[in-house]
């Protein structure tokens, strides 16, 4: 293809006067036997691959709770309640509090897939290029960049929900009010949801991102032809 690329554009560049309308037709020119339309499909299914395998795991029972990389930790503010408990011999409910906490973003992460599959569906072929030709995440950069509000407004009501069917804001407000007994501690009151919100996002696109290194670095995880074909365009050109 590369010597058809070259062939096309030495007899071009007799009918033509610059090198700017050289560089304009080589970039219409096919990649490697590709059309537009490949390269865009394949970026598609790179996409798709990544939230079926990486941010299904995390709709499942414990998803968060069990994966160290996005498990969800007590706020800053609440490191200090999280030691006291269990100073004073109540571990447990500092346990049972951050379960409920990740099982909540579980929960908040059903509502992504509809909202990601909309964002891939629209990605038109200078996305796809732009994605192809970036850096090691840039495909979910695209993503976030695309979807973040939705994900915002979809997650935090899902959250809450969450959090008020596990009676998970009954439990903390117990938490809460135990540590604030503390003689000379100071109190604390945070906004649980929109952090539970912010960490289950943080949580999905770090395992997009995941799966895309993969991806890209790892031939073997180019699991169809057309993955193969598409990501040896970004092989050629580093």
């Amino acid at each position: 293809m590369k010597k058809i690329k070259l062939l096309l554009l030495l007899l071009i560049s007799l009918q033509l006067s610059s090198c700017a309308e050289l560089v304009q037709v080589l970039e219409q020119l096919p990649e490697e036997g590709l059309s537009n339309a490949q390269i865009a499909s394949g970026l598609k299914e790179a996409l798709n691959k990544g939230i079926d395998k990486e941010v299904t795991k995390l709709m499942a029972p414990d998803g968060f709770l069990k994966d160290q990389t996005v498990k969800i930790l007590l706020p800053q503010e609440l490191q200090k309640v999280d030691k006291t408990l269990r100073d004073i011999g109540l571990g447990q409910l500092a346990d049972e509090g951050i379960k409920l906490l990740n099982t909540a973003a579980s929960d908040a992460v059903k509502e992504a897939k509809p909202i990601f599959v909309n964002a891939i569906t629209s990605m038109t072929f200078e996305d796809a290029k732009n994605i192809l030709l970036g850096d090691q995440t840039a495909a979910t950069n695209y993503l976030k960049q695309k979807t973040q509000s939705q994900l915002y407004q979809k997650f935090s009501p899902q959250v809450q929900k969450s959090l008020h069917k596990v009676k998970a804001d009954e439990v903390w407000a117990n938490i809460i009010n135990k540590y604030n007994q503390v003689p000379f501690v100071e109190k604390v009151n945070p906004d649980l949801t929109d952090y539970v919100t912010g960490k289950a996002m943080e949580g999905v696109f770090k395992k997009v991102a995941v799966e895309e290194q993969k991806i890209r670095t790892d031939i073997s995880e180019r699991t169809s032809d057309l993955l193969k074909r598409v990501f040896a365009l970004q092989d050629n050109k580093q």
